[in-house]
């Protein structure tokens, strides 16, 4: 018979709580990062049993052996996303954050497919299988670096969304330019279709669909894709410098683990994104 006070039984499970929440949301510690390695495996194997489910000989033959892999996984997931709900200090925020979603994306589609008889008026819920490779995205979690490219990519929004404006007035240019030079007897037939050939050419991926046919036409394609080279180190560039930044600027790698975002100083004691302790 337990005889403990209700302000000890308080105490013990407010430290399970704490326990728990070190562990699943602290990989700082040594069980956190056995926790987080642990899992990395377990999301690895599962993205293959995707992969490899998507073929048909092997799912053919080893049907059995997926189903079982299958409910394996999706069970400690269950387990993972039940134990980051009730250690969580604020549950509901990590339901709606975009790791809880994913996390929760993780498992439905399995108990979905179970639960919903697979005749044909049903055949398309079927497909919510695919969205087990959302998986893929709880990797970010367990990648230090990821953080890096987030805040690099953040910070280089507006320089590229700039960028973008310039690249998309130019190939509105040079789509029209096209069209009116070739016109419709060569294959440009309207503005949108110079405009799609001008983006392909300007990429330097030239799918060979539309071709120019007159001198002037491959003067114009020509100048495009020596053009395409150096606009597309533009965007690598700018990345490139503010990755460069954030290595040097340590003070913003520091992680709040409530909300999982950075951008916090060095000496801060609460998050500036959620007010949490740091």
């Amino acid at each position: 018979m337990d005889t403990s006070s209700p302000k000890e039984k308080i105490k013990k499970t407010a430290t399970w709580r704490e326990k728990t929440y070190k562990i699943i949301f602290d990989a700082d510690t040594f069980y956190g990062r056995l926790f987080d390695e642990l899992l990395l495996i377990i999301i690895l194997a599962s993205i293959l049993a995707v992969m490899l489910e998507s073929v048909a000989s092997i799912r053919e033959e080893y049907t059995l052996a997926f189903f079982w892999t299958e409910w394996t996984i999706t069970i400690i997931f269950t387990i993972e996303y039940v134990l980051r709900i009730l250690s969580h200090p604020r549950p509901l925020k990590y339901i709606t954050s975009f790791f809880g979603i994913i996390d929760l994306l993780a498992i439905l589609p399995t108990y979905f497919t179970f639960f919903l008889p697979s005749v044909q008026p049903f055949i398309v819920i079927r497909s919510l299988r695919l969205l087990r490779i959302y998986r893929i995205l709880k990797l970010y979690r367990y990648i230090k670096a990821g953080n890096i490219l987030l805040l690099a990519l953040r910070a280089s929004f507006s320089k590229i969304l700039i960028f973008m404006v310039f690249v998309l007035v130019m190939v509105l240019l040079l789509g029209s330019i096209m069209y009116v030079v070739e016109g419709g007897e060569n294959g440009f037939y309207s503005i949108p279709l110079s405009i799609y050939w001008a983006i392909i050419t300007l990429s330097t991926v030239g799918y060979g669909d539309i071709v120019p046919v007159t001198a002037v036409g491959k003067f114009i394609a020509s100048f495009i894709m020596l053009l395409g080279y150096s606009i597309l180190a533009i965007p690598t560039g700018i990345v490139s410098s503010e990755l460069t930044r954030g290595h040097n600027d340590e003070a913003k790698m520091i992680l709040c683990k409530t909300c999982q975002r950075s951008g916090n100083d060095k000496d801060a004691v609460y998050c500036k994104h959620c007010g949490s302790v740091l």
